[in-house]
Order: C-alpha cells, then sequence, then structure tokens
C-alpha cells in the first residue's frame, strides 16, 4: 500500500486537518476521517511518515469500537465506497471511516493504570498524578492501586494542556464531568481485561468524546497505538522503562537527540521508522487479531 502523508480527495471539502487526520465533509451530517501516515510526538507533526500506520489506527479502531458499542455509542457508520476517491480505492477504505458528525468535547480523557511518560515525569517531580497526591515510594512503570482518570485540555496544533478534576468540572460542568471520568474508567476496564488475555498490558490511553443528538459519544480513535501504551506482560518490571508496542519507541528516540520538541521536528533515520512500523503492526496482531502486514 502506498504512503500517505496527506490526503488528497478531489470533490470533496476539508472539514479539518488533524496531526495525523485529515477529515472531510460527505453532508450536513457525515464526515470521512482518513487516517494518514504523519506521526505526531511531543504535539509535533513529524516529517517523516510511518508505512501502515494509517491503516493500523483505523482498523484497530473500527475494531474497537464494535466491541465497546454496549459502553458508550461510537460515530462509525457502515463504509460506503463511493464516499472514497476511486484512484486507490482499497488504500482509502483501509485508512478512512465515515462516522457522523459530533460536537466534540475539547477534553483528552486520560486514564492511566500504570505510571508512565509524562505522568512518571509528574509523580517524580512533584508527588502528584495530574495534581492530586499519590503515595510515597512508587516506581517507574509501576501499576497505581487503582486507574486513575487525568484529563487534559485538548489544543489541535500545540501541546495539550493536563488539568485536574476540579478544573474539568469547571469547563465543562460537573455531571458531564462525571459521565466523562464514569466512561472512560469503564471502557480502559474492559480493554485492559481484553489485553492482558493476550499477554499485553495496556497501561495508559485517551479517548475523545462529543455529543451527537444530544447524547454522549465516543468519537476520533480508540485503543490505538497512537493513543495508548501497550506493553508486554513479560517484558514488564517495576522500575525501569517498558518495551512498548506504540509510539514511545519514537519518542525514546527523540529524547537523544538536542530537540527542543518544537517545530520543525526532526526527521526519523530508517531504523526507527521500520521499527516503529512492526510495534504497529504487532499491536494489531496480538491484541485484536489483525493481519495487516
Amino acid at each position: 500500500m502506498p504512503v500517505m502523508t496527506t490526503a488528497q480527495a478531489e470533490g470533496l471539502t476539508v472539514f479539518r486537518r488533524g496531526k495525523v487526520r485529515d477529515t472531510f465533509e460527505l453532508d450536513d451530517s457525515t464526515l470521512l476521517m482518513v487516517a494518514t501516515d504523519r506521526l505526531s510526538a511531543f504535539d509535533v507533526v513529524l516529517p517523516t511518515p510511518i508505512p501502515d500506520k494509517g491503516r493500523v489506527l483505523t482498523q484497530m479502531s473500527r475494531w474497537w469500537f464494535d466491541k465497546t458499542q454496549h459502553i458508550v455509542p461510537n460515530h462509525l457508520l457502515p463504509d460506503d465506497q463511493n464516499a472514497v476517491p476511486a484512484a486507490n480505492r482499497d488504500d482509502w477504505l483501509q485508512r478512512s471511516m465515515r462516522v457522523r458528525r459530533a460536537e466534540r468535547i475539547d477534553i483528552e480523557c486520560v486514564v492511566r493504570g500504570y505510571i508512565s511518560g509524562s505522568g512518571w515525569k509528574e509523580y517524580r517531580n512533584e508527588g502528584t498524578l495530574a495534581s492530586e497526591p499519590l503515595p510515597a515510594g512508587l516506581l517507574e512503570s509501576g501499576r497505581l492501586d487503582h486507574p486513575r482518570f487525568t484529563p487534559a485540555a485538548k489544543n489541535d496544533t500545540g501541546h495539550d494542556e493536563n488539568i485536574s478534576r476540579a478544573n474539568l468540572s469547571d469547563v465543562v460542568g460537573k455531571d458531564l464531568a462525571e459521565q466523562l471520568e464514569r466512561v472512560s474508567l469503564e471502557l480502559f476496564a474492559y480493554a485492559s481485561a481484553h489485553c492482558e488475555q493476550r499477554g499485553v498490558i495496556l497501561a495508559d490511553t485517551k479517548f475523545e468524546f462529543g455529543h451527537i443528538d444530544g447524547k454522549l459519544t465516543l468519537i476520533d480513535e480508540i485503543f490505538t497505538p497512537d493513543s495508548s501504551r501497550f506493553w508486554e506482560i513479560s517484558a514488564w518490571h517495576e522500575g525501569q522503562a517498558v518495551t512498548s508496542m506504540d509510539k514511545q519507541f519514537v519518542r525514546d528516540f527523540l529524547e537523544t537527540l538536542s530537540w527542543d520538541k518544537t517545530p520543525p521536528g526532526p526527521e526519523l533515520p530508517p531504523d526507527v521508522v521500520e521499527g516503529t512500523r512492526k510495534r504497529y503492526l504487532e499491536a494489531a496482531r496480538r491484541i485484536c487479531d489483525l493481519e495487516l502486514s
């Protein structure tokens, strides 16, 4: 399949170009959301694409949207071959989703079952997670006593801003804040149990929600290597970073550079590109039984 860095669809109106997805208007209530092979890290879109990445994101999201409908409705609609360009139609169908238009809630709903990444940095420096105190003595990659809901204010072009649960209530209202937390934790528990059966730890993840016809609806993506941190159970040890099946491999490489994490991002060398591609394909295979290579 060809690599896609920008989705071009003649005759369709661009609705939004995000960090990874290009979205087009199909009609007043329907969008075509296309996952490109772009990769963002530290909220910066990198210049080097990852082959097969868009297909993995779309196919894993489709799989999980189907599995989690009993928890919360989502925006996915059935495929329509006529909605995508005739040129490279097979590729477009594998990396795009026809979805209902939602009134997006500008919050990243993050759930952490283990302390790693930015959560570990905050705890190490402040003793807190999402501005709430945690017990002393936790180790990197350690399992939390229960999964924690740690929301962030969404920014399409720059850095998302971590906020406390109290801040979330101020932004969206108490009732919606409680609903977002409850549904996010339920989704996380469901996926964690499935991943554990596959020998995989779901360390943390993030969700986006919107409203469709006044009803809370899951949108964008769900449990992908872009939105989640997946670890091999056999490789997990408290007190050290864990090899993962997601874009942490890229973040770790970028941390070795003298890059200030502002645009433009650096090019990725071929070994990092291929290593990332293999991790994404492995996540799809191990977790969802998807053979996409």
